[in-house]
């Protein structure tokens, strides 16, 4: 490939991080878990290895295809913005010109979603977070991560990113379908009136769904005619991101916009989506062999990753 077509091409990409945590107890959360005298006796030296970790994947993202690191990063389970200011910071990463956008969310793990993005190819324009509004059995208030919404510049061309970390299946994932199947509604409640307010927006919508592609969540509630899934021909071939019970899901996804498929409608063209799931990503041996190498097993401390293998789009600009 010439060096011209790898300039003109962009990565744009989507890590469930796995708990990314500082060491400080925050009153108002779950993390107690996540400090050193905590039961998972989480030190400054494990924080400082897990982002070694999470940095060096994010720095290699596309660049197979690509002459620059990832335009785009949208992030899930992150404790605050601190640790995404060290992530952007972090040496491997800090030779890019990277910056963030991040809110508190109201989750009671305290975990939230943010955006990295490097500020040579996109400008942020505005930024929102729109609350997840579900109850529990009970009828109390069930806090869960906000959707964070961004409108930027991608190079000349506006596009609107939309971050989603939608509701679990901890308790079931028939039992809790209905919350996911909310999430997408107001997913798409946001984009459309977007919709009204601006003629043909450009979405990239991106997230860990806690569904697949093929959901009812995504299918029926989510997807529209002006929207196209690239990962649903990846799950169809058992790719996944992430494993449950040694069953793979493809719970992480990027959704676009199909004006990147038309060069007269878009400055933008999409080549291909990709999940990252190279061998030094994966546990290499034992129960779990295959599966995303991760931070923690259980209360055991493993040193790895994420739970979560990460994924990206390419896209090309036009010249």
């Amino acid at each position: 490939m010439t060096s011209n077509r790898r300039r003109n091409r962009y990565t744009v990409a989507f890590y469930n991080v796995e708990n990314l945590f500082d060491t400080v107890d925050n009153p108002n959360t779950y993390d107690n878990d996540y400090t050193p005298n905590g039961k998972l006796r989480w030190s400054r030296k494990k924080y400082n290895h897990k982002l070694r970790k999470i940095t060096s994947v994010i720095s290699q993202l596309g660049n197979n295809q690509s002459a620059h690191p990832p335009v785009i990063v949208g992030l899930v389970e992150v404790e605050n913005a601190k640790v995404v200011k060290d992530l952007v910071k972090h040496k491997n990463l800090s030779k890019f010109n990277y910056d963030y956008v991040h809110y508190d969310s109201p989750d009671e793990r305290g975990i939230d979603v943010a955006l990295m993005y490097n500020k040579d190819f996109f400008e942020v324009i505005f930024s929102e977070t729109h609350p997840l509004s579900l109850t529990d059995d009970e009828g109390d208030v069930d806090y869960t991560r906000d959707l964070l919404v961004v409108k930027g510049m991608f190079n000349d061309e506006v596009v609107h990113v939309l971050i989603n970390h939608w509701p679990s299946r901890r308790e079931g994932e028939t039992e809790t379908e209905k919350n996911r199947i909310k999430a997408a509604q107001l997913t798409r409640s946001v984009m459309d009136k977007i919709k009204q307010e601006e003629s043909a927006p450009k979405f990239i919508v991106m997230g860990d769904f806690n569904d697949n592609p093929i959901n009812k969540s995504i299918e029926e509630y989510l997807m529209c005619e002006d929207l196209y899934n690239p990962m649903k021909p990846l799950y169809e071939r058992g790719i996944g991101t992430t494993t449950h019970y040694k069953k793979w899901h493809l719970f992480d996804q990027i959704i676009f916009s199909r004006d990147f498929f038309d060069m007269e409608k878009s400055k933008h063209s999409f080549l291909h989506a990709k999940v990252y799931n190279r061998d030094w990503l994966k546990i290499y041996k034992g129960k779990y062999e295959g599966s995303p190498f991760r931070t923690f097993i259980g209360p055991f401390y493993k040193g790895g990753f994420s739970d979560h293998f990460p994924v990206y789009i390419t896209l090309e600009k036009e010249v």
